[in-house]
């Protein structure tokens, strides 16, 4: 079986490639080949795979690229899409990005898949497309209401993606996650971004008060969740995959704060973000019920862990931080 992951020089993506390769699929069975397309941008790096292992292969490309996504799919038994453009402050200045890969990209990925018959195609979405829950928890069935214009990109790519199901009758399933954090992360997320500036004796940015609220998922979790589904998931089902850990980002910056050695005197609040959603959260009772799904990592062991490895690993993130500061600050997520 030759399975085709877009966006797997990212964050998510990347996770989940390794994981296909190194452990097997979630059902148990050794996964033949695992064929990688990913344009590399600026927030992709082959740094995080073997490229010697012989069941990888990599491929750079635009997944709006419609000739080279009909030769990839060509070859493919199945499709998990992790490719977004995923960094709400930058949908913020320049939308079309978001919109031309997003939602064209889907669009092209699917009309290939159905053009060879590649299924099930697994959709990676965000609970972002919920938009901001004033109290209890988002279910799938709830109406899309997303805020930004990164979260409405992934609503739109969501719709389509579903549209080809119940249109043309193609395996399309759908997952919506909460906030991913672990190893690897670009450092312009919040997590590696305050880590990384901790370990380098610098501030970190808390944008307004801090009490917005999110829920957090480590990566490892995230990537088991997306298999389940992969292998066990239902034909034009949604499925939403949380972490069971619900912060305010006051509360997240005094974690890291603590875990990297440092003090209040180290956080320097910033204006709040344009239409900064007040909190996000989902129930997962599906994806439990149906697939059998639970997180793995508790919050406090794998924040540790996280840290551990940004402090571990500079010759990883260090060019990152070098490259994001010739191109102007940003802020956290």
């Amino acid at each position: 079986m030759n399975v085709l992951v877009t966006g797997a020089a990212g964050f998510i993506g990347s996770t989940y490639a390794r994981m296909l390769l190194e452990a097997g699929a979630a059902d148990g069975t050794e996964v033949a080949r695992v064929t990688v397309l990913d344009r590399l941008t600026y927030a992709g790096t082959v740094d995080t795979f073997h490229l010697t292992e012989p069941r990888l292969r990599f491929v750079c490309g635009d997944v709006c690229d419609a000739g080279l996504v009909d030769a990839l799919m060509a070859g493919a038994d199945q499709v998990v899409h992790f490719a977004a453009e995923s960094h709400v402050d930058r949908s913020i200045a320049a939308a079309a990005e978001f919109v031309r890969t997003n939602v064209l990209g889907t669009q092209t990925l699917l009309d290939a898949a159905l053009r060879h018959g590649v299924e099930p195609f697994v959709h990676v979405s965000t609970d972002e497309v919920y938009g901001s829950v004033e109290t209890g928890a988002r279910s799938e069935d709830d109406p899309l209401a997303p805020n930004s214009p990164y979260a409405a990109s992934k609503a739109a790519s969501d719709m389509v993606a579903l549209a080809y199901h119940r249109t043309h009758g193609l395996d399309v399933r759908v997952t919506r996650c909460s906030n991913n954090y672990g190893p690897r992360q670009f450092p312009e997320k919040v997590i590696p971004l305050f880590i990384t500036n901790l370990l380098d004796g610098r501030d970190v940015p808390l944008y307004g008060d801090g009490s917005n609220r999110r829920d957090w998922l480590h990566v490892d979790d995230h990537c088991r969740a997306v298999d389940l589904v992969r292998v066990k998931g239902r034909p034009g089902e949604v499925y939403n995959i949380g972490g069971g850990t619900e912060l305010s980002n006051r509360r997240l910056t005094e974690l890291l704060l603590a875990a990297c050695g440092a003090d209040w005197s180290r956080v320097r609040h910033v204006p709040d973000r344009k239409g900064h959603d007040r909190r996000y959260a989902i129930r997962d009772d599906k994806a439990r019920a149906d697939l059998g799904y639970r997180p793995a990592r508790g919050f406090e062991r794998g924040l540790a862990e996280t840290v551990e490895w940004y402090r571990r690993n500079r010759a990883w993130w260090e060019p990152l931080k070098r490259r994001e500061a010739e191109a102007g600050p940003r802020h956290a997520v």
